[in-house]
């Protein structure tokens, strides 16, 4: 069967260089998925999906690891996350380009140092090379999926709270039967998955993001959940949907994110109905704060993330934000924090943050690594402040 406008799999593969078996992994482990596929199983591409193909091996060439170029590219709508992981490949190639200027330098006193007939400094030369050694090590960490998906098994692992997020997070919705909910930035859907023995059927979701590619795998997720979803991609700053469609509208980690808060607020209140409720979840400047101060106590120039996206939309923000327009509005935290006893778990931790850390802590691993477990020996506790605000739309007077 041939499809106008498709390619086969073989065709795809053809087309873009690269072998049949390349696609069928990229299929399997969800990094690019077709745009059809027949009764039969046979499986067929579109030219944006063969746009998307040549995205994902130019982040390869450019030595991302496919978990990463995976949710690089799912979330490729997503400007703020695809600039982040540029940047994070950025710094880290001026951080080899700086090693090997020392060892340009060293070797350079080292030719100069025999053709002038002097002892070379060999202690030194090896020093440089174990350090660069060491830096190629945490940098392969870094950029290994199990590292990048350290910052959610430390909470995962470590959390005291024992519910969990989402589950906590669902309660605080408060679902009724009978009504239209909108979640903007949905990501994977995990709020819905993670609580589906808990979904009433009497409801009319809306599960949108900005990342088509996000749409497209919740969609597949999601297709036994019944007719009670549908899904959109949707950018929060212009929600397509008429005025007072909902009664509730979910923004789990999203407002921080968005450009133009005062646009979004707006566009909320517009499709909300009189009455209708707005839920959604920040952190506060407290949260994690234990870890920066760890790594500023080992070297003050560390900053683990350049984003404070609290100080946008925060906990202690958010709420006048909210107040200019909408009303009723209350804070509730997710009461929760770490208790961490393995260093392992904080050290991976901190390698896998978006800041500047590797820079300092490349040539002194070992004493970093020594510092951490002496700070961890009888546990480590980190503060955790997240929650949720909730709001009502005013009423028409």
């Amino acid at each position: 069967m041939k499809l106008e406008g498709y390619y086969s799999s073989g065709e795809f593969a053809k087309k873009a260089h690269v072998t049949k078996k390349t696609i069928r992994y990229y299929d399997e482990h969800n990094i690019l998925k077709p745009s059809f596929v027949s009764d039969s199983g046979a499986r067929f591409y579109s030219d944006e999906d063969f746009a998307r193909l040549q995205q994902i091996l130019f982040l390869k060439y450019l030595g991302f690891s496919l978990a990463d170029i995976k949710e690089m590219t799912v979330r490729n709508s997503d400007k703020h996350f695809f600039s982040e992981s540029l940047h994070m490949q950025l710094g880290l190639i001026e951080e080899k380009i700086e090693q090997m200027e020392l060892i340009k330098t060293a070797l350079l006193d080292a030719a100069k140092a025999v053709d002038e007939e002097k002892n070379v400094d060999w202690s030194k030369m090896m020093q440089l090379v174990n350090v660069n050694e060491m830096e190629h090590k945490l940098k392969v960490q870094y950029q290994n999926s199990s590292n990048i998906s350290a910052r959610i098994n430390l909470h995962e692992e470590f959390s005291k709270n024992k519910q969990g997020w989402f589950p906590w997070l669902f309660e605080q919705c408060d679902i009724k039967a009978g009504e239209s909910i909108l979640e903007l930035g949905c990501g994977d859907a995990s709020l819905w998955s993670m609580n589906r023995h808990r979904i009433i059927n009497d409801i009319n979701v809306i599960l949108s993001d900005i990342s088509d590619g996000m749409i497209r795998d919740v969609r597949r997720s999601m297709k036994d959940a019944g007719n009670s979803f549908s899904f959109e991609v949707m950018d929060a700053h212009h929600i397509n949907a008429p005025d007072e469609s909902f009664n509730l509208v979910i923004a789990n980690h999203v407002l921080f994110y968005c450009e133009d808060l005062k646009k979004v607020f707006e566009e909320i209140k517009r499709v909300l109905k009189p009455g209708g409720r707005i839920i959604c979840s920040t952190y506060g400047s407290g949260h994690m704060k234990e870890i920066s101060m760890l790594v500023k106590d080992f070297d003050s120039r560390i900053v683990l993330s350049a984003d404070r996206l609290y100080e946008k939309f925060g906990k202690q923000n958010g709420g006048i934000l909210l107040c200019e327009y909408f009303d009723d509005v209350l804070w509730s935290e997710y009461e929760d924090s770490l208790e961490v006893t393995k260093p392992e778990a904080l050290i991976s931790y901190v390698l896998s943050c978006h800041g500047n850390q590797n820079r300092f802590i490349v040539d002194r691993y070992s004493d970093f690594v020594a510092f951490v477990k002496k700070k961890t020996k009888d546990g480590f506790t980190v503060t955790k402040e997240a929650g949720v605000f909730k709001a009502v739309k005013r009423n028409k007077i």
